[in-house]
């Protein structure tokens, strides 16, 4: 199950995406000895509460030049004496004053409340301490939580609408001084800096996504899709192969938000909604006042989290002062104090209409968010706007909702023309967004730039393209970080790989490397041969992959290798906390067969033949070819019964060989589950969705000279569970039976991982082969408290670091027939000496480890203990360890 590594490789793919991000940014400017500006700071505030204004306007007008100020109305801009400056905010008068000698650099403004704005208005409640007993704020939203049913569209036999969304990211907060100082290399790329009007900051627009798509839904029988009818993106997303992933991140990132949902997934998030179920137990709710919103009078409250580091909103609440308690507009953002990373603020503004037949609808979902990763780094903003028109309510044909895809995309999507866009496109493009297309061929014509993003592809894609532009890469190198590694018998070892992409052929693909091992002066390869049944935009793994595989290929490998959700000779996982010295050569052809549907299920069947062959401390020995009867122990000493200088003695060459012909068959559900194509593996980035797979082995004896028969079961759950304010849980179990009498290669191996580089859902202090089962099942539980209890703590409050708990469990049995430190077993020619440090598992005494862990340091790092619990009497045993990874997480 490929999406436990991925965590690591997502996480690490959004570092190098920032790294091109940077590159980008700095490869526009050229160095500047411009001295440093004087500043005017201070904060916005209400003249008659003395609160701050969050996101007041402070502009020099007729400059272009301006700001917003924060949260906490707080504000930064630069001195330009003699020029008026102007504070201005929804609600109240604006106040202007000349820049002089009597503007100070802490220069506090209070603003006065604009009367005509607000045509009516009630006394605010006076805040004092909160109780949600008797409380009117408390009593209202009870209200609205009740009623929101009534607005819920589902309760139609049918509805329809048309969506339109534009997705824009731009360096934030190009400063005047940038612009006037020449720091831009070129004009067109100061022409290509506009004013933001959510922040009235300077961006630089350098990418745009736009898509219109229809919603059908259909009651009975229950079905619902979206039709994408168009799409149109540019910027530097056309700089790399992959780089629709990075709209595919911001969709799923700065996703839809429906308030009237229990909880709004965001930033990969759950995140209570003002109005949900839990709502009243996790907000506090102030009547602010009564006003007009578009000539409708609406009852005005405020809402802000009980903890404000929670993750949570702050906002206010426009509801309808009559009885239906619709909601009219929502304006929300996260408190300055939240544990978000990367977040420096957010605005999101939803406003609601009334449709002629009386139902009210979602019409604008706005959100404005500015990034920062770090406080020396340039800061982004995306934008998203969300147009909802067109509402119906009839019926809708049949063949609508043929099949069970949950997303179509019209056939003619990509390629609409300028009457499409000017018939649905609902927000228009500014000046910058229009020219993206010359803004990214200017870039390119940059001196060196080719280079540049050349060695930026092979970082962030871990691959090499072979093509250009005009004649896009029909062969990719790589990945990169294969070349060169080391392991036990090679030594130094090298690797070169490659794989076509659907520039050479959209149904036919090819892959495979070669490598050699320096020490050993062995060569290996591997080659494969996809068919896809479906064609594909570039590689064939993207979804829904139905492909047919033959591969071929000789290599070696640990017993272990084969948990590893990434390249065995992964230059990063090389390096051991314990010394890997039981390997195997093997040579294996398979064929494979996989089908994917669009509603989450996955069958694979594959017919593969293996030969094995022991190398270093690893030999495969039958029982039979030493019946010597002091050979035998037990469990109260658990030595191997043979070494290492008795085995070159006894066994004959044959023995160091096993063959094994096996056909497998799985079953896989995953309903909801989202991915992003890389160059190297597909990456899902919803992990909510639960996972089950139910799987078969039957190894049969005789079939192209397979030495042995035998039938694995194995079946396992992934689930996730949310726990609001203290976090999520990952929860997988697994268990599996060996039913024939094997070889221990053939048994039911732990999923250990000897790497440093943690791998989710993996043991990691238990040793290569050290608990051979027949039947298992294991329970590996992690749980992200999300800085619940750090946030406590004043000074790793300020670290924002977040708490991990993990407990990975093994219940194993070892049956007799398998056993060979069982009498009746001497002499048998299937069952094998057991390699040594490999044990019998006590069935009455379960394995169990733990893991204490950080993450979120410096905002991607994340390192754990690792503690053995028990069986620390074995002499192979690692009592204790430290093992991290890369993740990034908001």
């Amino acid at each position: 199950m490929n999406h436990y590594y991925n965590k690591v490789y997502g996480g690490l793919w959004v570092v190098r995406m920032v790294v091109l991000l940077f590159t980008l940014y700095y490869s526009l400017f050229i160095p500047s000895t411009a001295s440093a500006q004087q500043m005017i700071s201070g904060t916005v505030t209400d003249a008659q509460t003395g609160e701050p204004i969050p996101f007041a306007s402070v502009q020099y007008k007729g400059h272009n030049i301006g700001v917003a100020s924060d949260i906490d109305g707080n504000y930064r801009i630069a001195r330009h004496n003699g020029w008026p400056l102007t504070f201005s905010a929804v609600g109240y008068v604006a106040h202007t004053s000349v820049v002089n000698s009597n503007v100070k650099s802490n220069y506090f403004v209070k603003l006065k409340a604009d009367n005509n704005v607000l045509k009516e208005v009630t006394v605010k409640t006076k805040r004092g301490r909160y109780s949600r007993k008797n409380n009117p704020a408390v009593e209202m939203m009870k209200k609205v939580i009740a009623a929101k049913k009534r607005s819920d569209l589902s309760n139609h036999d049918f509805y329809q609408y048309n969506k339109y969304q534009k997705l824009t990211l731009a360096f934030n907060d190009i400063t005047p001084e940038q612009l006037e100082s020449g720091r831009f290399s070129k004009q067109w790329i100061v022409d290509q800096v506009e004013v933001c009007p959510y922040n009235n900051k300077l961006i630089l627009p350098v990418s745009v996504d736009e898509t219109v798509s229809q919603k059908i839904y259909r009651k009975q029988p229950h079905d619902e899709k979206t039709i994408i009818k168009g799409m149109n993106s540019a910027g530097i997303n056309d700089l790399v192969q992959t780089g629709d992933i990075l709209n595919t991140v911001m969709k799923d990132v700065f996703t839809d938000v429906n308030i009237y949902d229990d909880q709004i997934r965001m930033l990969q998030y759950p995140f209570t909604s003002p109005i949900g179920s839990g709502a009243i137990a996790f907000y506090r709710y102030y009547i602010e006042d009564t006003l007009y919103v578009d000539n409708d009078k609406c009852f005005h409250l405020h809402f802000l989290p009980n903890n404000q580091q929670d993750f949570g909103f702050r906002g206010d609440l426009y509801i309808l002062a009559d009885s239906s308690w619709q909601v009219k507009r929502c304006e929300m953002t996260i408190p300055k104090n939240s544990d978000v990373n990367f977040v420096e603020n957010m605005q999101i503004v939803q406003e609601f209409r009334k449709l002629p037949n009386g139902e009210w609808v979602l019409t604008v979902d706005d959100m404005f968010t500015e990034l920062k990763w770090m406080s020396f780094m340039q800061t982004f903003v995306v934008v998203r706007n969300t147009r909802l028109t067109d509402y119906a309510f009839d019926a809708l044909p049949r063949q609508l909702f043929k099949g069970k895809k949950k997303e179509v995309k019209d056939v003619n999507a990509m390629m609409r023309g300028d009457d499409f866009w000017a018939q649905y496109r609902q927000v228009e493009l500014t000046k910058s967004e229009s020219s993206m297309d010359q803004f990214i061929h200017n870039i390119e014509q940059i001196k060196g730039f080719k280079y540049i993003i050349f060695c930026l592809k092979a970082l962030i894609e871990n691959f090499v393209e072979t093509g250009s532009k005009k004649h896009p890469s029909k062969v990719d190198i790589g990945p990169v970080n294969t070349m060169f590694t080391s392991n036990f018998i090679d030594g130094f070892r090298t690797r070169i790989s490659g794989q076509s992409t659907a520039n050479l052929d959209s149904n036919f693909f090819f892959r495979g490397y070669i490598a050699r091992g320096w020490g050993s002066k062995k060569n290996y390869y591997k080659g494969d041969i996809i068919w896809s049944f479906n064609k594909k935009e570039y590689l064939p793994r993207e979804f829904p992959q139905r492909t047919l595989t033959f591969s071929s290929s000789y290599d070696i490998e640990s017993p272990s290798d084969k948990f590893m959700r990434t390249d065995k000779d992964n230059m990063f996982t090389s390096v051991k906390w314990a010394t890997v010295d039981k390997m195997q050569f093997y040579n294996r052809q398979q064929v494979t067969f996989e089908r994917e549907e669009d509603w989450g299920f996955r069958t694979t069947v594959q017919l593969k033949a293996e030969e094995n062959e022991a190398v270093g401390n690893l030999y495969f020995i039958p029982l039979s070819e030493s019946a010597n009867p002091d050979d035998w122990t037990n469990w109260s000493n658990p030595e191997p019964r043979i070494n290492e200088a008795e085995f070159r003695e006894v066994r004959p060459a044959a023995s160091r060989k096993i063959r094994t012909t096996e056909l497998f068959a799985e079953l896989r559900f995953a309903p909801g589950e989202t991915f992003i194509n890389t160059k190297q593996r597909r990456v899902p980035i919803n992990l909510d969705a639960p996972v089950l797979t139910l799987s078969h082995r039957l190894g049969i004896k005789g079939l192209l000279g397979s030495n042995y028969s035998y039938n694995l079961t194995e079946a396992s759950i992934y689930k996730r569970f949310w726990l609001g304010s203290w976090g999520k849980i990952d929860a997988k179990v697994k268990g599996g039976i060996q039913w024939e009498k094997v070889p221990f290669p053939l048994l039911c191996l732990p999923e250990t991982n000897l790497s440093y580089i943690l791998q989710d859902y993996t043991f990691s202090a238990i040793n290569n082969m050290e608990f051979p089962t027949d039947r298992y099942l294991s329970g590996l539980i992690s749980w992200d408290l999300n800085g619940k209890i750090f946030n406590r703590i004043p000074l790793l409050r300020k670290l924002k670091w977040r708490e991990w708990i993990g407990v990975r469990c093994l219940w194993g049995e070892l049956s007799d027939k398998n056993n060979p430190y069982q009498e009746h077993n001497v002499g048998n020619p299937i069952v094998m000496y057991f390699p040594e440090g490999s044990y019998v598992i006590d069935p009455k005494r379960p394995y169990w480890e733990i893991s204490l862990g950080i993450h979120n340091i410096f905002k991607i790092v994340h390192v754990e203990y690792v503690r053995r619990m028990n069986y620390n009497e074995l002499p192979t045993a690692h009592k204790h360890g430290v093992r991290f990874m890369i993740r990034m997480t908001f």
